[in-house]
């Protein structure tokens, strides 16, 4: 009798925390309209995973934006290349919040929502314009860290992300160590969102208990508002500056790029195509180097998908708490998201945690309403990491066209079918296309030498 055994095939966790999320949403919303007094009153279950999220705020954007500093510092150094990167991810990362807001003032989803009572955050604080810009001057710099206060965390970050800065290799070892406790610090997230679904269904009944079926609606309205708005920035705006600057076709990218498409969707997250990126960047007639500079950077700094996420569920929690934010408020919370952004990708959890962080600092009152998506936030994740992942692949291409360093008549073979990505070697060097510009006499002329 064989004892042999076929090896397990392994079940991806993140699958189940997917189901469980979904479960959860509907278990949740059946408890709000059948019992909607037990619905109110599991609102801790959905507090107590807010006060989770919150917790992990600061050390987030504290570790993303000290080495996001420190990623900036290191694009620039190679020249024409990492400027014309990091303006264009600005440029666009900036656009897409905006259409965020825009969108999110059309729709206006969590209009007559009216769930201040079930979500009761802190109490709005009136400061004048001189109090506001000294609160952000911590009381030592490890208080930042502590007091809860993002605008005190972001500031300290970005004075210790310009000091490993100008401190060069010196300040190498210490970037290792804000590495690796970042490491420990998305970990620590990770496990948190093991909690989601106790979050979302205590999160969802409550809501539902308090307004019925309305607040489903909502939901329903931002989360497809969202993904449309993803679709369309995808095809109108990336789709036009693609073929605008190089030639290429939105729907030929995508089209080459489907397996990765189909990775993003299954993992939620767009750094695990990241490798695959990079090969097939290369083997798209991209070189090296800016295919080496583009990619890492942008899935730092070019991070559309959770830019349109960012204000237009900041739009929808204030407006379903009856607190909408003035244009001033909007403006400034786009400003602070511009920065805090950096970073917010790949991670579950980081862009939940990010968008706390944003509303934490401007109007501390509608923190309570992160809550209140927490429900929809895992259906929402893979249309950010596509958007994030298209937004990346684009500006590759585009900035390879810019700098001279774009094979044309290699990406049409590939993207035409002529010459196929080997999918069995997964290297980039494989992929690359052949150089062309190195005359042949050149590497034989050490053979002509006289030797003695």
């Amino acid at each position: 009798m064989s004892t042999s055994t076929e090896p397990r095939k392994r079940v991806d966790r993140s699958h189940l925390l997917y189901i469980g999320v979904i479960v959860a949403v509907v278990l949740g919303a059946a408890v709000g309209l059948l019992a909607p007094t037990v619905g109110v009153a599991l609102k801790p279950l959905g507090t107590g995973f807010v006060s989770l999220v919150s917790m992990m705020v600061a050390p987030v954007i504290f570790c993303s934006i000290v080495l996001g500093v420190g990623s900036v510092a290191k694009a620039a150094t190679v020249g024409k290349v990492g400027g014309l990167a990091l303006l264009y991810f600005l440029v666009m990362s900036t656009f897409a919040l905006a259409i965020g807001l825009v969108v999110g003032n059309i729709l206006k989803p969590g209009t007559g929502l009216e769930i201040t009572g079930t979500f009761t955050g802190a109490p709005e604080e009136k400061v004048t314009t001189v109090d506001f810009l000294l609160g952000i001057v911590p009381t030592s710099l490890l208080s930042s860290l502590t007091s809860g206060d993002i605008l005190q965390a972001l500031f300290v970050a970005l004075l210790v992300g310009f000091a490993l800065q100008r401190l060069g290799k010196r300040g190498e070892p210490v970037l290792k160590a804000i590495r690796s406790f970042q490491t420990v610090v998305f970990r620590v997230l990770a496990m948190i969102m093991w909690a989601a679904p106790i979050g979302a269904f205590g999160a969802i009944a409550a809501v539902v208990g308090a307004t019925g079926a309305k607040a489903l609606l909502g939901l329903a309205t931002v989360m497809i508002g969202f993904y449309v708005t993803c679709a369309l920035f995808i095809v109108i705006v990336l789709g036009t500056i693609l073929k605008l600057v190089t030639g290429v076709s939105i729907f030929s990218l995508m089209k080459y790029l489907a397996r990765e498409y189909l990775l993003i969707v299954g993992t939620s997250s767009s750094e695990t195509a990241l490798p695959r990126l990079v090969a097939k960047m290369e083997h798209l007639g991209v070189k090296k180097t800016v295919v080496g500079i583009t990619v890492p950077t942008g899935y730092s700094f070019n991070l559309d998908g959770t830019a349109i996420y960012l204000t237009m569920a900041s739009i929808f929690i204030a407006d379903a708490l009856g607190k909408p934010m003035v244009l001033t408020e909007q403006i400034g919370l786009l400003v602070f998201m511009i920065i805090a952004s950096k970073g917010a990708a790949g991670v579950t959890g980081a862009g939940l945690a990010t968008l706390a962080g944003g509303l934490q600092a401007y109007r501390p009152d509608l923190v309570s309403g992160v809550g209140f998506i927490v429900g929809i936030d895992r259906f929402m994740s893979e249309a950010r990491a596509v958007t994030n992942f298209t937004g990346n692949a684009v500006a590759t291409v585009v900035i390879g066209v810019w700098t001279k360093q774009f094979d044309r008549e290699q990406a049409r073979r590939v993207l035409s079918g002529q010459d196929r990505f080997d999918e069995t070697t997964m290297d980039a060097d494989e992929h690359a296309p052949e150089p062309v510009a190195v005359p042949t006499p050149v590497a034989q002329e050490p053979a002509r030498v006289p030797v003695a």
